[in-house]
């Protein structure tokens, strides 16, 4: 091994939101004994054609049916295990980052929320609240939409994250009332036993049932990080951090330089593609959503597989682009086993492949007992110190 570290200018860090590999070692704590998103996906459709995910080495850390391991990994890998306490999207970042959550969000999939903050909701709104329940987004327009329309009741519905969303029609309800609900709800949910990760405005357009369509006016109010995170650290150095899809909305625009609002997993890859063909210094953070937005809490295992196989079309677009100063880092916030019992999250491992041109190594590299690795491992690349009450620990002499 080389006794001089690598480093690089630009670091591309994609997170396949919910793409586990295979149950944590606390799992059964959180009633997820037995569960693999991308195994299983392999299981259930044969023939997955992810040939750039394999030559970066997927496949050789996680068994596929029906794929082979490459012979000789582009890259490294090893497997990432989450120290924090729950199994959302929010912990999972925010560990990324150096973060380590003792205490979940709230969630209220089961139950909908307490009557008490429904009914101050409903009282500092003005509105008559209907929902109240965990549903899918398109299911409850169809269900209700048609009465919010008639009637200017509010609907409110959860889901399996900790989040609180309410529905608004562009046309009748408006957005500008919707924001300024949104923003009543972000209020009162700061509350310890209220407290839910985000409050989302949902705006739709469309008149009746069948025909209603969620609009990309969608605004989330996020809770800001506990503390400082790399993200913060990189900003305040004068590095770039340029974040893909939702990360902005994540991390409340904490330590981000620059947004892009993606409209797809596609579109968020597409927008990656072009800001490698740019010149910045620093970080390019991207979440990719719809693999667990519309395939894994819907329980869809052939769409995540289709969602996967076009990913893959599109890091092989990326990929060329990359030159000898560029690492990419491809990991997961969680898994969401599309062949599980429920809509949750899973409290799975996560992978972590990196790869860059300037590699004249590969292979596996020992498991890491945290997401935070991948925060830590940044911030050394750009030699900016981990902000006090971080956790994580770098790899990057590993990286040779």
């Amino acid at each position: 091994m080389s006794n001089k570290k690598k480093t690089f200018r630009r670091i591309f860090t994609i997170v396949i939101d919910s793409l586990g590999i295979g149950a944590a070692d606390d799992a059964a704590f959180y009633h997820d004994a037995g569960t693999d998103t991308l195994g299983h996906i392999a299981q259930h459709v044969p023939g997955l054609m992810i040939p750039n995910l394999r030559r970066l080495g997927l496949a050789s850390l996680h068994p596929l049916d029906g794929i082979t391991p490459a012979e000789s990994p582009a890259g490294y890998f090893m497997a990432l295990s989450e120290a924090s306490r729950g199994k959302d999207t929010m912990t999972g970042h925010w560990e990324m980052m150096g973060l380590h959550i003792t205490t979940p969000f709230q969630t209220f999939t089961e139950t909908g929320f307490p009557q008490e903050l429904i009914d101050e909701l409903s009282a500092r709104t003005g509105r008559t609240i209907i929902g109240n329940k965990s549903a899918s987004g398109t299911a409850i327009l169809d269900e209700l939409a048609e009465e919010e329309i008639a009637t200017g009741h509010m609907i409110v519905y959860t889901s399996a994250d900790s989040v609180l969303q309410i529905c608004g029609n562009e046309e009748t309800f408006g957005l500008n009332e919707l924001y300024r609900c949104c923003e009543i709800a972000r209020e009162l949910t700061m509350k310890d036993e209220w407290k839910v990760g985000r409050v989302i405005a949902r705006p739709y357009v469309g008149k009746k049932r069948g025909e209603f369509v969620r609009t990309s006016n969608r605004h989330d109010y996020a809770l800001k990080p506990y503390g400082r995170t790399v993200l913060d650290a990189l900003k305040a150095a004068g590095l770039d951090v340029i974040s893909v899809g939702k990360i902005h909305d994540i991390f409340d625009g904490e330590g981000i330089t620059e947004s892009n609002k993606s409209k797809s997993s596609v579109h968020g890859m597409e927008q990656t593609i072009e800001t490698a063909r740019r010149s910045f210094h620093g970080l390019c953070y991207v979440n990719l959503v719809d693999f667990d937005a519309l395939w894994g809490h819907r329980r869809n295992v052939e769409g995540y597989a289709k969602e996967l196989e076009k990913f893959d079309v599109k890091l092989g677009e990326l990929l060329p682009l990359l030159t000898e100063a560029d690492l990419l880092i491809i990991t997961a916030d969680h898994g969401n086993d599309p062949t599980h019992t429920g809509t949750d999250h899973t409290r799975e491992k996560v992978p972590f492949l990196a790869f860059s041109p300037a590699f004249s190594g590969s292979g596996r590299l020992s498991d890491a007992p945290s997401f935070a690795v991948i925060g830590a491992t940044i911030a050394d690349n750009f030699g900016v110190a981990m902000p006090a009450g971080t956790i994580g620990y770098s790899i990057l002499d590993l990286l040779e």
